[in-house]
């Protein structure tokens, strides 16, 4: 069963995530990590539970990690693209205990399973093999934790919880078909809409807040 881990901003450069997470939710969520193994960073809020945000950039001064990074960042057309479109909040991470049987499934959707950091694996990720999101982001991209949970700790908790988090997307039927075949649990509503757009909506203190 996969499971929602956390949600992701996808941004041209780390500024502009912040910047738009601060317009949205009246929040200046803090600096996460350098990811050294894939040359981007990060800025990270507890949503609650075991979810989380993600702001996630290239990193300018990262080095280039050998193969394609994740979240589809080496296309940074497409990255800005999709940014100047609305479309920020691209994607989502599921929590899958057995990586390689679901990759092994669906390995036409997902690519490949990639231990992470390279050089000591922690975990592991599924990353198509030109790094692009997985059907353009309307799958989630996967994560195995090898049964350690994320340390909550590290992540700052401004009191944002998550609320509901929806998909529009032109085929409803093929993605809840798709969900349904991986055993997702609570996954995002899905509602017709002309193109792939995530919409969460998230309680902040200074009230309800939509980030798109």
């Amino acid at each position: 069963m996969l499971k929602l881990d956390h949600i992701t901003v996808i941004a041209p450069t780390l500024a502009e995530g912040a910047a738009h997470v601060r317009e949205c939710l009246d929040l200046d969520v803090p600096f996460g990590t350098r990811h050294t193994y894939m040359g981007t960073h990060n800025h990270r809020l507890q949503l609650g539970g075991t979810v989380y945000l993600e702001i996630v950039a290239l990193d300018p001064d990262g080095v280039a990690p050998g193969r394609a990074r994740w979240f589809g960042l080496d296309n940074r057309e497409k990255v800005r693209a999709d940014w100047e479109a609305g479309r920020r909040l691209r994607g989502w991470v599921a929590g899958v205990e057995d990586i390689g049987s679901v990759v092994s499934a669906h390995g036409e959707i997902f690519g490949e399973v990639v231990p992470l950091p390279f050089d000591d694996p922690s975990f592991a990720f599924a990353i198509p093999v030109d790094g692009s999101l997985p059907l353009d982001g309307a799958a989630p991209s996967l994560i195995d934790r090898r049964g350690v949970l994320e340390s909550k700790a590290e992540i700052p908790d401004l009191g944002a919880r998550l609320r509901s988090f929806t998909l529009e997307h032109p085929d409803t039927a093929a993605i809840e078909a798709l969900y349904r075949d991986l055993s997702i649990e609570n996954p995002p509503a899905i509602v017709l809409g002309p193109i792939l757009r995530y919409l969460a909506e998230i309680d902040t203190p200074s009230g309800m807040k939509e980030l798109t």
